[in-house]
């Protein structure tokens, strides 16, 4: 199964949604009882566009456009119920002023909450003078702006904490949780049939004399320089991983045995000829394998190509394995 990524975005929206959903049905069937059967039947509308946008999010995954939809949504509600309860729906209008940044994109929900606060001041009779209109458009103000501002610095700091997250500080590469999402990926996207895939699983020989011989700092930057040859000899769609210790993963599109067997010696010759440590040349084992149509996820392809880089090994190392299809 393609491990889903986390979605602040939408956590938020399935919580807030299922919330103000149930909160409003509550009213909703509240002033059904009392016999008030226009707000109940509002109620109830607001409940059924709500719910549109969260279930949509929930089974598509895409969490921005239901946010923004959700953002639009609540902001019309909360109007409508400011037109039909006057200045007291104004406890829903400072909460969906606050919320609608937490769903949408941050320029979405300034606009949705810009159009709010104007359409307030519209409605005939809605404040009890202009000293209580002008108190609510600044605190209405104060809010989005507050909110503008905690939204960019939140959006930012995730951005960078999804990028640490993903990277290998040694070595600036991928990290393997980025991997594994790749070649979950590369296995949908075969089984779709819109490209295909070549696996390579390389590490370094002998790289516990390196660290043994000249120390930790020695076989870190062995580790580094590697890293630097390989996303060099990467071409457009090629993707390299640093899978743990000295050991790489470089996910490459190519549809043939001699494109990967062409690939996998071009490897090889590059670090060969570039990687140098304090004793001299520092050379790798390469196992590949291409995806075959039998294997639903990555792991059976990454075992067949980590079993050739164990042969790649044994026959003497400085060399690269292609798995066999029957292997």
């Amino acid at each position: 199964m393609k491990p889903k990524r986390r979605d602040f975005r939408l956590d938020i929206i399935v919580l807030l949604g299922s919330i103000t959903a149930v909160t409003i049905a509550s009213f909703g069937a509240y002033r059904g009882w009392q016999g008030n059967w226009s707000q109940a039947a509002f109620d109830l509308i607001v409940v059924a566009a709500v719910a549109a946008p969260v279930l949509y999010a929930w089974r598509g995954g895409d969490s921005l456009r239901a946010g923004n939809v959700l953002a639009a949504l609540n902001s019309c509600a909360t109007f409508g119920a400011c037109l039909m309860l006057g200045h007291t729906a104004l406890a829903w209008t400072y909460l969906v002023l606050l919320t609608n940044f937490f769903v949408a994109h941050r320029w979405m929900a300034v606009g949705c909450n810009v159009a709010l606060i104007l359409g307030m001041q519209l409605i005939p009779g809605f404040f009890h003078d202009g000293v209580h209109a002008v108190s609510v458009f600044v605190s209405a103000g104060l809010i989005t702006v507050f909110s503008l501002i905690f939204a960019s610095r939140t959006q930012d700091d995730r951005v960078q904490l999804e990028r640490l997250a993903a990277i290998d500080s040694l070595t600036g590469v991928p990290n393997r949780r980025s991997m594994e999402r790749a070649l979950a990926d590369a296995v949908d996207r075969f089984q779709r049939g819109e490209c295909c895939f070549g696996l390579v699983v390389l590490d370094l020989d002998h790289f516990k004399d390196v660290n043994d011989q000249y120390g930790h700092a020695a076989g870190d930057a062995a580790i580094a320089d590697l890293a630097s040859i390989l996303r060099f000899e990467m071409r457009r769609n090629d993707q390299v991983f640093r899978f743990g210790g000295e050991e790489f993963v470089a996910l490459l599109e190519l549809e043939s045995r001699e494109a990967l067997e062409s690939a996998s010696e071009r490897l090889r010759k590059a670090v060969r000829g570039a990687l140098r440590g304090p004793g001299g040349r520092i050379t790798i084992s390469l196992g590949a394998a291409l995806l075959r149509e039998q294997e639903k996820t990555w792991h059976d392809w990454f075992s067949r190509a980590d079993a050739a880089l164990y042969r790649a090994k044994m026959a003497g190392r400085d060399s690269y394995v292609i798995a066999d299809d029957l292997f």
